[in-house]
């Protein structure tokens, strides 16, 4: 049936996507919006595609294979993607199929041009755009060349790029299916593109249209560069004119030519104000429909615009919802807790509903909305003063935002107080007892935890976490607790400006603490010497520990010779650290206990690097360390005038940063203690789920929020599609990068560091560890991919405290997010390893293997020849 085959534009809409591919159904859709004018056309339909890959020649051998490579193996790839395309664009298209496609044609004029371009299935979706991936031809003239372009355009889904992109992306390529779009060609005087969102910024309020003459392909294929401009609120406020020496032209007898353009009319405006501002309003009209920013491609014929394209914009970091129209700053979490990877839902909701703040979540991260205190002048002096100890460049953006008058509210002073500026320190005694107590406290709670969710199941589980969640925040609320912490910072802050103003030391607070006690993050590096020091006399362990992949080895290690000691040690530093894993924030990430083999390599590391009884002495040269500085900055304190008295205060903050300082560890530690306690109960729950076949497997709960897991529980009854689109939706947040400053409107505010005392070509950061060390970079983005040697710095994106086992075999330390008291900064200090945190893009501007210096002391990173 000629319907099967071909379906006119205005027959479809965005729900068709299985049916005419992405591009087809966005027009489709474009073509029922009231006021839009589309060409012409009518859709191929992937029913056509699926009967000539059917009746093609080993299409399904070769597309299995396909699917099988390594996204990395090019030459493959390329081998096999060629094979596939010559075999669909060598088959010749059945009777009753080129017949539909003719028929279609005659409807709309077989002689006029068309357009023929590709729309495949996984195309212009909301989580991957596939820009440019496949093909489309313009200016086709003839059936027998419609015929043949559509075959090309099947054959397109194998270009090496489209396959390559997939597999990237996850998707698998026998499920995809191609239409193909043949439209009725517009020679128009202008074209372009009109995003309807900053591109840049992310700014939702600001639409950016770039424009060139004749084609838009002259503009989409780099040939020129356009004229831009962007509008707000129905206004161009930016407008810059280029230099278009080129365009794209039909040829009348079919194709396209690059034609040169009049240098008189180079320099011309390609629209006017007003029909930039036209355009822009059709724009808005769209995006409405579709409920998301878009990329549109737009031709200007006779002074009337047409769209020829429209897909949603999808790098745009997606913006809280608040159910208002108020204006609104938010900062990041994630940079905070040092882990800037998406959350899947169950993650972010638990900690949401255990954190000590009202959180957003907007691309599977959190922000805190900060406005209320930024409106106050009072709370607004107290967030800046943190801001810009912790993290510089979320100040400078905060202040970006304010330089602006207009966005943030001014409130009265009696707003919100936020933390205030100076501080004096926390009205505590200076006792280690305090930290003790405070330690046995939350051990005790952990312990009840344990206890009482034994029994608990289904929905009176789901209400026992409600509780337990109050008493964690229970715990961190005691007063007690945050004085502690606040000592600590406190203290140290006070050490590095006074011993500054005193005796021109910069950071001397990092000498000062190092080993302090009770700092269970860094015992945990040197607790895993120890471990090395069990294992490094037995070869045949070591021999075996070398080659393990499987979860299962400590069940194997007994049969080995000192295997049995081997297993003791390692479970007895999982049973006191086991909860802990790269990005522990989230509590779906698989923990150490659950995936032991992410050790073996710090371990091996470990074995290999250090003598025995390595942790021992690391700890008391630490100490001596701190002790000998002590001296020094006392003897020269007392040698100033007033010296005595400065010194009996400096003396009174150094006792008070040891005793205090190792505690700013221990309540997260705490938190993933729990976790791991509330993440063995849920998966218990969730193998219930499964075997009343509720779930097809256990890890689904990840994708449902705790109150939706509570209805589920409940109800015994699940959204297969929900979860589904969130697992696509948490895949998709992979290729976000989550700003530091976000606002309502959706802009990206980045903040800079605005200093003007390094050398030039140095990357600047935060300096957070005082000290100056080269080495070779070790660019590490995965922890169970480490292999270190001696004097090796690490460079990463961030560290929370389950990367503190490699803090322990290498020289210094770079990360791309951190603040002077986040954990790495912290654990940087306590093992005096020069560091430098909030290095932008170090990752991808360091290079694995290459020489650098890190100047920890000023807070900058050499690259070296």
């Amino acid at each position: 049936m000629i319907e099967q085959y071909v379906m006119g534009l205005q027959e479809v809409d965005e729900t068709q996507v299985a049916v005419v591919g992405g591009k087809g159904a966005h027009l489709g859709a474009l073509s029922r919006i009231e006021g839009i004018r589309v060409p012409a056309g009518f859709c191929v339909t992937t029913d056509a595609y699926r009967r000539i890959v059917a009746e093609a020649p080993s299409m399904a051998d070769r597309l299995d294979q396909l699917s099988h490579l390594n996204p990395d193996d090019r030459e493959a790839i390329r081998t096999l993607s060629a094979e596939i395309r010559r075999t669909i664009e060598g088959s010749a298209i059945p009777g009753d199929l080129a017949s539909a496609i003719t028929h279609a044609l005659a409807q709309l004029g077989e002689h006029a041009a068309y357009a023929v371009r590709s729309s495949a299935t996984a195309e212009d979706l909301p989580t991957a755009s596939f820009a440019g991936q496949q093909d489309t031809y313009l200016n086709v003239v003839g059936p027998a060349a419609i015929l043949q372009h559509v075959s090309r355009c099947w054959a397109s889904l194998f270009t090496e790029r489209a396959v390559t992109y997939r597999q990237r992306n996850g998707i698998d390529h026998r499920t995809v299916r191609m239409a193909v779009v043949v439209q009725q060609m517009v020679f128009p005087h202008a074209a372009g593109i009109l995003f309807t969102a900053d591109p840049v910024t992310g700014n939702r309020k600001v639409a950016t249209v770039d424009a060139s003459f004749g084609l838009g392909e002259a503009l989409v294929s780099g040939l020129v560069n356009p004229d831009v401009y962007k509008v707000r609120d129905g206004e161009v406020v930016t407008k810059a004119v280029a230099a278009k020496q080129r365009a794209i032209h039909p040829l009348l007898a079919g194709g396209t030519q690059e034609v040169a353009i009049d240098p008189q009319r180079q320099e011309q405006a390609a629209l006017t104000d007003a029909q930039v501002v036209r355009l822009v309003q059709l724009g808005r009209r769209i995006e409405a429909h579709f409920g998301r920013p878009q990329d549109i491609e737009w031709c200007l014929v006779d002074d009337g615009f047409q769209i020829v394209q429209s897909r949603p914009i999808t790098t745009l970091f997606p913006i809280p919802e608040t159910g208002d129209q108020d204006n609104h700053v938010y900062v990041s979490v994630g940079h905070g807790q040092m882990m800037t990877d998406p959350m899947k839902p169950l993650g972010f909701s638990v900690w949401q509903l255990t954190a000590m703040a009202p959180m957003h979540e907007a691309g599977g991260r959190l922000f805190v909305d900060v406005t209320r205190h930024l409106a106050s002048p009072a709370s607004r002096a107290g967030l800046l003063e943190m801001a810009g100890r912790s993290d510089p460049l979320i100040r400078d953006a905060l202040e970006t935002v304010l330089d602006r008058g207009d966005f943030v509210p001014s409130l009265p002073d009696g707003g919100p107080a936020g933390p205030p500026a100076g501080r004096p320190p926390a009205p505590i005694e200076t006792d280690p007892a305090i930290v003790t107590e405070l330690i046995e406290r939350s051990q005790a709670s952990i312990a009840a935890l344990r206890r009482d969710i034994r029994t608990k199941t289904g929905p009176a589980l789901l209400d026992f976490l409600l509780d337990a969640f109050e008493e964690q925040k229970r715990v961190l609320k005691d007063p007690l607790n945050f004085q502690a912490i606040m000592a600590g910072m406190e203290a140290t802050w006070w050490l590095n400006d006074k011993l500054y103003e005193w005796l021109g030391e910069k950071n001397a607070a990092d000498t000062l603490t190092l080993s302090a006690p009770n700092n269970v993050t860094s015992e945990m590096g040197l607790a895993l010497l120890d471990v090395a020091d069990v294992i490094r006399p037995h070869p045949q362990v070591v021999a075996f520990l070398q080659g393990v992949e499987d979860e299962g080895f400590l069940d194997e290690l007994p049969k080995l010779a000192g295997g049995t000691e081997a297993r003791d040690a390692i479970e007895a530093y999982l049973d006191r650290y086991g909860m802990r894993c790269v990005g522990e924030i989230d509590i779906t990430r698989l923990r150490w206990s659950e995936r032991p083999t992410t050790l073996v390599p710090v371990i091996l590391d470990n074995v290999k690097l250090f003598e025995p009884g390595a942790a021992e002495r690391r700890f008391e040269q630490g100490r001596q360390e701190a002790e000998k500085k002590e001296r020094d900055v006392l003897s020269r304190l007392r040698a100033l005038p007033d010296g005595e008295q400065k010194a009996d205060e400096t003396k009174r903050m150094i006792d008070r940063v040891r005793t205090f300082i190792g505690y700013r560890e221990y309540p997260k530690y705490g938190i993933v203690s729990r976790y791991l306690v509330y993440k063995q109960a849920l998966l218990e729950e969730a193998e219930r789920l499964v075997r009343a076949n509720v779930l097809p497997e256990k890890e689904d709960i990840f994708y449902l929020t705790l109150q939706e897991l509570h209805d589920v529980v409940r109800t015994n009854q699940v959204d297969d599609q929900l979860i589904q689109q969130r697992k696509d939706a948490y895949r998709s947040y992979h290729a976000l990068t989550p700003p530091r400053v976000l606002t309502s409107d959706g802009e990206v505010i980045t903040g800079a560091y605005r200093r003007d005392d390094v050398p030039a070509g140095a990357l600047i950061g935060l300096p957070v560890s005082a000290g100056t060390i080269e080495g070779r970079a070790r660019v590490i983005l995965d922890m169970a991919e480490a292999d270190l040697e001696a004097g090796d710095i690490l460079v990463t994106a961030h560290t929370d405290p389950s990367w503190t086992p490699l803090f322990v075999a290498i020289s210094g330390l770079v990360t791309e997010v951190g603040g002077l008291m986040t954990h790495g900064a912290v654990i940087a200090r306590e093992y005096g390893l020069p560091a430098v945190v909030g290095v932008v893009d170090a990752t991808r501007l360091i290079r694995n293997g290459q020489r650098i210096r890190v100047h920890g002391t000023d807070g900058y990173v050499e690259i070296l020849p």
